[in-house]
């Protein structure tokens, strides 16, 4: 009777150890959102004028993903479908909610924080939030245990280098309160990276996600009194420079709490350089444009990930991927299934996130729209523009934290919309792109037309852009959208 005791109590305890272990090899995960940096704005990915050694050493431990895109160039829809796992258009965000959006991130979407926090993880948003202003649309509703941030983007404030006239206060949040009403920008990356650091200590015993939304490099850019005149790149280095030393504040807290080896660590910015603003603005060479473009400038993206003992170091991919598949990859990573009721378009890349040798991308094309307009496919190394009108800086790049001839800029309210509307606000014009394609593995700057060379790959990229059109919609071919779900509304 001893004996079977003894064993009984023996075969419990091994169950509870396996349990535990199995419960605490669940990764946690840091998603580091910068906005508005550009593809060459880390110096891995080629910044020479200020330095980057924590992302760089970041990148040497792990992988850099060099053909990595967001889905729009543009804030609330590049984080709807990091969100969300689908493109932007297919879950209604096209474009960028300001301080009187009424709309938002529908309720009734499934996002990445709510996934996780289904599986016991704890989860903590620091910086930009700008999936809604309102409280329908609140962080605390969609799966974040704790908040510091700002709704929307740090323009939409007295500090609008054009508009600041016509802006409210910028609020900023401190769970469900505004604790301050414009705050000290100069502040704003030590103070999210602090709340950061104390959200994984204060959690190191459980699975966690911190996702790390900072509100810089966006113009109006601050940075620390303790960083200005540090980088040797002007202002945008300093500014880039902290985020450097926030990225290692992150990295050093997880050695010290001793959970370094079982996180995923995921940093890339949500969309390309706003380059009118010239010396407040990043660099996307060697690619064409920016910010607001379907072209690479705007969508291609520094994307670097580190995960001790599970991604080899120094490794890098090419393979063609996209935001939308973070929530479905997480989601393979845990052994877990997402729901079933909603279509996704995100796949999962594990193999190559994981930098497995051969590892190639599970998507056939990838799709970029610019608010409803589906301008692009990229199918391989090949990407055809349809033709599609785009902005493009006019005259010589801003200075001082104004955008290009600010000075000759006609009043425009922040409402108005369209690309017009973009372009007479932010100091662009507006130029034609006829259809086009272009080989990316020899001319990654789109600068030459293949189409009548090729009118077979033409034809195929074409084919397969019919059924996203049919789904999501396209102004262009005036479209309608089969397939897209709406935003929320909040009518109070």
């Amino acid at each position: 009777m001893f004996r079977v005791l003894c064993l009984s109590l023996l075969v419990v305890s091994l169950m509870f150890s396996w349990a535990s272990a199995g419960a605490t090899a669940r990764p946690n995960v840091v998603i580091f959102l910068v906005d508005d940096l550009g593809y060459a704005d880390v110096g891995c990915f080629g910044a020479k004028a200020y330095k980057t050694p924590h992302l760089d050493r970041m990148a040497e431990e792990g992988i850099r993903l060099t053909s990595f895109y967001v889905s729009q160039a543009v804030c609330s829809a590049s984080r709807a479908s990091l969100m969300t796992g689908c493109y932007a258009n297919r879950v209604g965000m096209q474009g960028a909610l300001n301080h009187t959006s009424r709309d938002g991130i529908n309720p009734t979407e499934y996002l990445l924080p709510e996934f996780l926090h289904d599986e016991g993880y704890a989860c903590g948003i620091y910086g930009k939030w700008h999936l809604g202003t309102t409280m329908m649309f609140h962080p605390l509703k969609h799966g974040f245990d704790d908040y510091l941030g700002i709704p929307y983007s740090n323009d939409n404030s007295r500090y609008h280098p054009v508009l600041g006239g016509e802006m409210p206060p910028l609020p900023l949040y401190e769970d469900d309160r505004i604790i301050e009403l414009d705050p000290d920008q100069r502040q704003f990356t030590r103070r999210f990276t602090e709340h950061a650091v104390r959200f994984i200590e204060e959690n190191r015993e459980r699975p966690f996600l911190v996702y790390l939304p900072h509100v810089m490099p966006h113009v109006p850019i601050f940075a620390n009194p303790d960083f200005l005149g540090t980088s040797g790149g002007g202002l945008w280095g300093d500014v880039v420079t902290e985020l450097d030393w926030s990225m290692g504040q992150i990295l050093a807290t997880l050695k010290r709490c001793g959970v370094d080896d079982n996180t995923l660590v995921m940093f890339w910015s949500d969309n390309g350089p706003f380059l009118s603003y010239g010396e407040h603005a990043g660099h996307a060479e060697p690619f064409r444009e920016g910010k607001l473009t379907s072209y690479e400038g705007g969508v291609r993206v520094p994307f670097i990930a580190r995960w001790p003992g599970r991604i080899p170091a120094g490794s890098v991919s090419d393979a063609p991927v996209m935001e939308i598949d973070i929530l479905p990859t997480l989601a393979s990573l845990l052994g877990e299934e997402l729901p079933q009721d909603r279509e996704l378009d995100g796949k999962d890349i594990t193999p190559v996130l994981l930098g497995e040798e051969g590892a190639r991308s599970p998507h056939e094309a990838l799709f970029f729209w610019a608010g409803e307009e589906l301008q692009a496919v990229r199918s391989g190394h090949w990407k055809l523009h349809f033709d599609h009108s785009y902005i493009t800086v006019a005259g010589e790049p801003g200075k001082n934290g104004k955008p290009s001839n600010w000075e000759n800029m006609k009043p425009v309210s922040i409402t108005q919309s369209g690309i017009h509307g973009i372009a007479s606000r932010h100091g662009y014009k507006v130029a034609e792109q006829p259809l086009a394609l272009y080989d990316l593995s020899q001319d990654p700057g789109e600068t030459k037309n293949l189409a009548s060379d090729h009118p077979d790959v033409v034809q195929r990229l074409t084919e397969l852009a019919v059924p996203m059109r049919a789904a999501l919609g396209d102004k262009i071919t005036q479209t309608p959208a089969a397939a897209a779900r709406p935003l929320g509304h909040d009518a109070d």
